[in-house]
């Protein structure tokens, strides 16, 4: 394998020279905040109450009713014919269905407004007796800036008009005319496995795909500010959903009689089922010292977190990236040029307020205060029963994946630092961080066995730092490597500038996985420049055991400690950038 090695003299300068650079002194003022504080875009979690998690409203289980018969069936012209002739075929079979007192005859007849019983198709709020339910994400290709789109626009296309072409699905076309009308003729259909294709072929055009065929190469699209990937989503009030259900006086018997039958036509029951559905958010470089650590001593300990914290902590696994030791005699050293850093114990009130599920010890500065300074700091976060990983008290420990479980969905996390100096690397008896080179081929080969047994397996590296938003070619080699290797997920978590994502590679367990080379800082003091201060947060959907989307999240940071979400205008301008540095196939 061809790896890149740096002289000792090089790496030196580097580190130097590096993102690691003291910032201005605290008495230097901060720029003065945007007037235009924004919400987040892409109905980010926040708009949710933080501890809630509101719960579709589960099927009523049919359970038998007394009845006095007869039972009259129809089946409304609305629903699909995919649908409907079976279903029509095996009512039409029946001469009775039973009933709390007895067997009741039922009979279908062809019109509706004569049956006390109808099987229909309509949103899912009105569904109380479902029989299939299938929601539908609104998609462009990964590399698009737009963030939105208004049910207005969809209507307009569905019909023939509006601003671009729309193509769908055969799911589509069967089950969205329940919702949103006839559609037009000339609007194409295609299967879900030619629609990157086609999308891409058809500048503008905007694509509908049932959720449950999502994969990263496409962006999903809010529709008036609801999210399909959101995991509080109000499916009710979702407006690309439809139900195959039955309703009337004999629902419940009907719906028992006809669920087996359903489900030999479609074995899954609901393409969205939030039970299965997990949110990972992914940061970027986090170091609460110098400056940073300054203005939180100054403004309270939770200050870094507090715009950003209802859409992390809303995550069901919320990832930070520490660089630095956690200790309880750490003091603030704001001088100039200080690239010794620790962050006090009480600090990790920022990282809980935003959720912190896992942390990640991949950083280069993990050994700033030395092998006891490491020690310490591995003793607390044990002590308090947070989960780590990419450090240890030695080299085993620092390599060891960090498993997880979530709504049925299995992970591993594995964190390696690709970078020096030599004295953060882990040994067998001295603590520190995995360092990747003196252990390619085993991590290779863990990534290798962990992809037969985790569902995600997501591989984070601290590597070179540069400035670019385009990661070098070593790395693009490196990372695709690991992504060969069965990673879903590779993040770069050295990088102190936003750097390029793409939807990379096959798989068996349904489609390509996400790379993302640098994600910028999340907690640090970096104001000098406005790259340093751009930050992105990588919000991945799991479902059903396979990475089916990634949303980035753009923050700005202020006031050398707390990030901002980026006005739209900031994040069209860094999506941009971001894109066009993505490295070519």
């Amino acid at each position: 394998m061809n790896r890149l090695y740096y002289p000792t003299w090089l790496l030196s300068l580097i580190l130097a020279l590096s993102a690691c650079t003291a910032i201005l002194p605290q008495s230097t003022p901060a720029p003065p905040r945007p007037e235009d504080a924004p919400v987040p875009p892409m109905a980010y979690f926040a708009t949710a109450e933080p501890t809630l998690r509101p719960s579709p409203t589960p099927p009523v289980t049919p359970t038998p009713i007394p009845l006095d018969g007869p039972v009259t069936v129809a089946v409304s012209p609305g629903v699909a014919a995919r649908y409907a002739a079976p279903v029509r075929a095996i009512l039409d079979q029946a001469t009775e269905i039973q009933a709390l007192n007895g067997p009741q005859p039922m009979r279908v007849v062809d019109d509706p407004v004569q049956a006390n019983t109808v099987i229909t198709m309509g949103p899912p709020r009105e569904a109380r007796y479902p029989l299939l339910t299938r929601t539908f994400a609104p998609v462009v290709p990964f590399a698009t800036v737009i963030d939105a789109v208004t049910l207005d626009e969809i209507n307009a296309r569905w019909t023939g008009g509006g601003s671009g072409a729309l193509i769908i699905t055969p799911e589509a076309a069967a089950f969205l005319p329940a919702v949103l009308g006839d559609r037009a003729v000339a609007v194409p259909v295609v299967s879900p496995g030619e629609m990157l294709r086609r999308l891409e072929e058809t500048p503008g055009s905007l694509g509908l795909l049932p959720f449950d065929q999502l994969d990263p190469t496409f962006k999903v699209l809010t529709v008036d500010g609801r999210n399909v990937l959101d995991n509080r989503l109000d499916l009710n009030a979702y407006p690309l959903a439809t139900a195959l259900h039955v309703e009337g006086e004999a629902a419940p018997l009907v719906v028992q009689y006809l669920r087996p039958i359903v489900s030999s036509l479609s074995p899954v029951i609901d393409n969205r089922d939030p039970y299965q559905m997990t949110t990972l958010i992914m940061t970027g470089v986090t170091a609460m010292s110098r400056a940073t650590a300054a203005v939180m001593e100054r403004e309270g300990y939770i200050y870094p977190a507090l715009v950003i914290s209802d859409t992390l902590a809303a995550a069901d696994i919320t990832h930070v990236s520490n660089e630095v030791p956690f200790l309880d005699d750490c003091v603030v050293n704001n001088t100039l040029n200080n690239l010794r850093l620790c962050s006090h114990t009480d600090y990790w009130a920022a990282l809980e307020a935003i959720g912190t599920d896992i942390v990640g010890l991949s950083g280069n500065h993990v050994n700033d205060f030395g092998y006891d300074g490491a020690q310490r700091s591995i003793s607390w976060y044990r002590e308090h029963e947070i989960p780590i990983y990419g450090s240890g008290l030695d080299v085993t420990e620092a390599c060891t994946p960090l498993r997880w479980e979530h709504n049925g969905n299995t992970f591993a996390f594995v964190a390696v630092l690709a970078f020096g100096p030599s004295t953060a690397w882990a040994t067998d008896d001295l603590p520190g961080a995995c360092y990747y080179y003196d252990h390619t081929e085993e991590i290779l080969a863990l990534v290798e066995e962990l992809a037969g047994e985790a569902d995600i397996v997501a591989v984070e590296l601290q590597y070179l730092e540069t400035y670019n938003p385009w990661p070098t070619d070593q790395q693009v080699l490196e990372f695709r490597e690991l992504r060969a290797a069965g990673a879903d997920i590779v993040t770069g978590v050295q990088s102190h500038v936003p750097q390029a994502s793409e939807p990379y590679g096959a798989q068996d367990k349904g489609g390509p996985g996400m790379i993302n080379y640098g994600l910028g800082n999340l907690f640090f003091d970096q104001m000098w420049s406005w790259e340093t201060r751009t930050e992105l947060f990588m919000r991945h959907t799991i479902y059903r055991g396979r990475l089916i989307n990634t949303e980035i999240l753009t923050a700005v940071l202020e006031d050398y400690a707390q990030p901002r979400w980026a006005t739209q205008e900031e994040r069209s301008a860094l999506l941009e950038t971001l894109f066009n540095a993505a490295p070519t196939r």
